[in-house]
């Protein structure tokens, strides 16, 4: 009737009374998942694995609920063991073992797609980067040219000057003679 609530401390008052009992544990945890509650579902599941690891169907919840957790090898894994136990049953085969492998087969494709995406975008990064000879000769005359045109600026001072009223005024110094504004300097800067 959905109300899983209270099957949960049924069960819990039943396991208190009979701790050993696998059965409890293992549909406590099918209780747990239906409520997406995965790792206490897990916990349940891996209690009644313990209790009776005889038991197809507590191996089958335990790989479900190990499903639920993405754990897709540990799922495969337990499916595996519940058919090794009861191979005859047809819902482990078609359904559980099945789906598992699929996932497993998607997350491995999914794998591959970012590994290739990475190593594609790490290819990209290397060639957008090119390789430059900072000692080729076109580098060494660009470096000359800049260096030439800061020696003649630093040899000519340019001052700017803004007067009181509004007007620019931009006067080059030479070392010998600097020029003094008049009293009407509002703002100099070089």
């Amino acid at each position: 009737n959905y109300r899983y609530r209270e099957a949960i401390l049924k069960w819990d008052e039943a396991l208190q009374l009979t701790p050993e009992d696998a059965t409890l544990y293992e549909m406590k945890s099918q209780v747990l998942m239906s409520l997406h509650e995965m790792f206490p579902a897990v916990h349940a599941a891996e209690m009644a694995v313990q209790r009776n690891p005889r038991s197809w169907d507590a191996w089958q919840t335990l790989g479900r609920a190990q499903l639920g957790l993405g754990e897709i090898a540990l799922a495969i894994r337990s499916f595996q063991v519940s058919l090794h136990i009861f191979p005859m049953n047809p819902e482990v085969w078609k359904e559980d073992l099945s789906w598992a492998r699929k996932l497993q087969e998607q997350q491995k494709a999914t794998k591959t797609e970012s590994v290739q995406a990475l190593a594609k975008e790490k290819e990209l990064a290397q060639e957008s980067i090119p390789d430059y000879d900072f000692e080729s000769d076109e580098i060494v005359a660009v470096c000359a040219a800049i260096a030439e045109k800061e020696k003649a600026l630093s040899a000519a001072k340019t001052v700017v000057i803004v007067s009181a009223s509004g007007t620019v005024e931009t006067v080059t110094e030479k070392d010998n003679c600097p020029t003094t504004p008049d009293e009407t300097l509002f703002i100099r800067a070089r």
